[in-house]
């Protein structure tokens, strides 16, 4: 079983829309930046000053606004990502619910549900760190 890690946007604009989300939600904000954020916009060949991802953090699930350049009509715009203790096991469980494996990445698996709609499967952070 998992449990929602993440709730992720894909959008154009994540600087925009993390801020209105933050002004929308009681108890979130905008998470600071971080040498991370900046090392993927430069990996990716982008500016490290306009972050390509922008996390909201408050009581609930985090929020993560993802740019996504050139919009795939696959894709859904808004998708779960979900933390589980046992990646593998869970994968095959979901499959014989009806799920499909898009992609195994090193810390999760992009799946989609019995109707196509996309969700990924995360690491917990303990296995992560381990």
């Amino acid at each position: 079983m998992g449990a929602i890690h993440e709730i992720v946007f894909d959008c154009d604009e994540p600087k925009t829309l993390a801020s209105f989300w933050a002004s929308l939600l009681e108890g979130y904000s905008v998470r600071q930046l971080d040498t991370t954020s900046a090392a993927l916009s430069l990996a990716l060949g982008l500016d490290p000053a306009e972050p390509t991802t922008l996390m909201v953090d408050g009581p609930g699930p985090s929020l993560c606004f993802q740019n996504v350049d050139g919009q795939r009509p696959d894709n859904n715009r808004v998708h779960f990502d979900v933390q589980v203790a046992d990646r593998a096991a869970e994968v095959e469980r979901l499959k014989q619910a009806g799920a499909s494996v898009e992609r195994v990445l090193p810390t999760y698996t992009i799946m989609r549900d019995p109707e196509g709609n996309q969700f990924c499967l995360v690491d917990r952070r303990e296995a992560l760190a381990a």
